[in-house]
């Protein structure tokens, strides 16, 4: 076997997602959108940290960093020009709370908040709108993802599920 001065992280449950494994096939709702599949979901099971009236929150289940959640409306839409003025309203308030609780939970120092619309934009899943919220740290992009190719996540999902569904329900 031949020797190595790296050492190697493995991460084989990013395999699903490079092969683009679980994704939707079509552009309409149904069971293989996740962004369908997850409300039908109890909270832990589906990532679902909190539910509004027309938008809920959900762990991304491929984070770039921990605490990388995404925002989505309930109504199957893939544009944001589709969607009404309650789920645009509610769509906002969300990413104020998202970003209240972050700052709380695990002293996020920025956010990188954005969608991809459409697949030549780079959305994944793009007959589904969901809007990213993406926490920051100073030095939270070093060597590892940029050398090595890997990002290191130093909490399991289900308990950063937990954590932020907790601090959202007592956030102002």
């Amino acid at each position: 076997m031949e020797t190595s001065p790296w050492d190697r992280l493995w991460t084989p449950h990013r395999m699903q997602y490079i092969r683009g494994e679980g994704k939707p096939t079509h552009g309409e709702q149904g069971d293989d959108c996740p962004f369908c599949r997850a409300p039908g979901l109890d909270d832990a099971t589906g990532l679902v940290i909190a539910r509004g009236a027309t938008v809920f929150a959900v762990l991304n289940l491929y984070p770039y960093n921990s605490g990388h959640l995404m925002l989505c409306p309930y109504r199957h839409v893939a544009d944001y020009t589709g969607l009404d003025a309650d789920e645009v309203a509610e769509l906002g308030a969300f990413t104020q709370r998202a970003m209240t609780v972050l700052r709380e939970v695990s002293n996020a120092q920025g956010f990188n908040i954005g969608m991809n619309q459409g697949v030549v934009a780079g959305a994944g899943i793009a007959a589904h709108l969901h809007q990213h919220v993406v926490p920051r740290w100073g030095g939270d992009t070093n060597f590892m993802p940029v050398i090595g190719g890997t990002k290191t996540m130093p909490q399991l999902l289900e308990d950063t599920r937990l954590m932020l569904a907790q601090a959202w329900a007592v956030a102002p």
